[in-house]
């Protein structure tokens, strides 16, 4: 398995900690070093908010990341302020239903995926992030489908377990994308 050092980031009740959580737990049933680390500011919803996450084979220096070699943008302003940091050769995995901007770089790999739509469209409202975080598994291979399932049944609290089929379905709804 290859390093991934990922940046989630949206506005607060996007689901983007939740997103890197998810990452974070399925990094630990696989046995592997993980380091999450949520950003946010004072507002309960609607603020700025993103976390880091690291999954490696081997120990990991700092959960600081500042050449994200994946970046999942739920909305414009997250867009602008982390494509510039993306590796070269990264891939950027976009809500296009909330980001309209063009790519500035042709040397990462931008995923625009209409997530918040396809939600509404699906019936999966309000979980547009399991849809992007489909599309990233697709498109890295961080996890198979079974550590995901066991990730999300770990994440999910207990008075919101009706969900947890929900977000394994949309999930898979965004490995199809």
């Amino acid at each position: 398995m290859k390093s991934y050092n990922m940046i989630f980031a949206g506005f607060g009740g996007q689901g983007v900690l939740f997103t890197g959580k998810v990452v974070a737990y399925a990094g630990l049933i696989d046995d592997k070093e993980v380091s999450w680390m949520p950003s946010y500011g004072p507002e309960m919803r609607g603020g700025t908010c993103n976390c880091s996450v690291c999954i490696s084979d081997e120990p990991i220096g700092s959960p600081v990341v500042t050449e994200p070699d994946v970046l999942v943008a739920m909305n414009g302003p997250s867009f602008d302020k982390f494509i510039g940091m993306v590796k070269k050769g990264g891939k950027v995995i976009v809500d296009s239903s909330l980001v309209s901007r063009e790519n500035p770089r042709d040397d990462v790999e931008i995923y625009e995926i209409s997530a918040s739509q396809l939600s509404n469209d699906e019936n999966l409202e309000g979980i547009a992030n399991m849809i992007l975080l489909g599309k990233t598994i697709k498109e890295t291979g961080l996890a198979d489908m079974d550590t995901i399932e066991k990730s999300i049944k770990k994440c999910v609290p207990a008075k919101n377990i009706h969900m947890i089929e929900h977000n394994i379905r949309a999930i898979k709804l965004g490995m199809t994308l």
